[in-house]
């Protein structure tokens, strides 16, 4: 096949330019192309501040079974960071990491998934490989920091004798990425730089453009971290088996969507909605409630109601979905959320609540949602989010990032 590796691949294995040795007194920084127009530009704005700019393509994902665009789709990536490096004139390295990829970031999805909550293999993708398996690559290429094309900013700040570095949201409202970073340490933000934070995304065509870059006009990747555009439920069915089950409709007026007074205690504010077969009225089948999450609408091919049905509940054991009509279905909104304590954690560890604390912030729980004000409250048994106004799709095994102001603090991952 095409899409095989070829021998050899493992390592850190071939340059297009051999100008590898620099003056000890410049920094080398190994960035991360992956054949976008956001890494094209944060390698050109390095090399233009002096830095010793080395590209590094990695290559993750083989399989691609479920996925919807081309048959190697990592293969014109691969191109276009080629061209890209060739154009800048920096070396060229290409290593693959997908067996860690696999081990690290896709089988914590199907392990996930199986369980019957949602993982966000984007924040798992930063954390374990980027940051993790690839800097340890661009470290043996002699790099001082690793560099990707994230919106987002980084900034040292100096207290009690040593350096914190602070993770900031982008320049760019519309396309800030800080929520994907969300579980990295100090550690590694200090091997990082973000050039491309400050800018907006026009700005960024713009700079590719008047460099003539291969990327200028290229799209934005989408789907899965590294894998691209998938039918999911083909995805998953590589490790999940399709199970027919009941597609059960709860009505609106349920009496558990009664409303909690505002003094009740954090475990009953954060219980997800528990629901029974008999709540409701059965309306349809599905293969697999674990191919479904909370807020979802395609895919439940049931029709003939005023309005859309969304999924408000899963249950993977006995495999019944729970589907509620209409946008505003008390079903799909929550107060509060609650984390395991060892899911927990400070990306800025200075500021890390102690048992019996609780804090104000601005919270988010999917990328692209506005913050929203809430209180964080660390107690024997964990975290809990207390948000002002019920939140649409909370959904188990999400992260939801807690940020003062345009800092991101801290993130957890939704248990319930």
């Amino acid at each position: 096949s095409d899409c095989n590796p070829a021998p050899g691949l493992r390592k850190v294995s071939r340059s297009t330019n051999a100008k590898t040795k620099r003056h000890t007194t410049v920094k080398r920084v190994v960035v991360g192309l992956s054949g976008g127009v956001d890494s094209s530009v944060a390698a050109y704005l390095l090399k233009e501040q002096g830095y010793d700019v080395v590209g590094l393509f990695m290559r993750n994902w083989h399989d691609t079974t479920g996925t919807l665009e081309g048959d190697c789709p990592w293969y014109d990536d691969q191109m276009f960071a080629e061209l890209t490096a060739k154009r800048l004139d920096i070396p060229f390295h290409f290593i693959d990491l997908s067996d860690e990829y696999r081990r690290r970031v896709v089988d914590y999805m199907f392990a996930e998934y199986g369980r019957g909550r949602t993982p966000n293999p984007d924040v798992l993708c930063n954390r374990e490989i980027k940051f993790d398996a690839f800097l340890n690559a661009a470290l043996e290429l002699g790099a001082d920091f690793v560099a990707t094309g994230h919106y987002c900013r980084r900034e040292e700040i100096g207290a009690e004798g040593r350096t914190i570095h602070r993770l900031l949201a982008g320049s760019d409202p519309n396309k800030d990425q800080s929520y994907f970073l969300c579980q990295l340490s100090q550690r590694q933000l200090s091997r990082a730089l973000f050039p491309i934070g400050h800018l907006l995304k026009p700005e960024v065509r713009r700079i590719a453009t008047e460099q003539h870059l291969a990327t200028a006009a290229r799209k934005d990747s989408q789907g899965i971290c590294f894998v691209g555009k998938v039918d999911l439920p083909v995805f998953l069915q590589q490790q999940l088996a399709a199970k027919d089950g009941d597609i059960v409709e709860i009505p609106s007026g349920w009496p558990g969507y009664r409303s909690l007074p505002a003094d009740a205690p954090l475990g009953r504010l954060a219980e997800p909605f528990r629901y029974e077969p008999s709540d409701g009225a059965r309306v349809g089948r599905h293969r697999g409630a674990h191919f479904f999450t909370i807020g979802q609408r395609k895919g439940l091919h049931v029709g003939g109601k005023p309005e859309p049905l969304f999924v408000i509940g899963t249950d993977v054991e006995r495999n019944i979905l729970y589907v509620g009509q209409g946008q505003r279905h008390p079903g799909l909104y929550r107060r509060a959320l609650y984390m395991l304590p060892e899911e927990i954690h400070w990306v800025r560890p200075d500021l890390a609540l102690k048992t019996g604390e609780s804090r104000r912030y601005l919270v988010r729980i999917r990328y692209r949602q506005p913050l929203q004000g809430a209180v964080l409250y660390r107690t024997a048994e964990g975290g809990f989010v207390v948000f002002d106004e019920p939140q649409r799709g909370v959904t188990a095994g999400q992260f939801a990032a807690w940020y003062d102001g345009e800092e991101l603090i801290g993130s957890g991952v939704i248990h319930r």
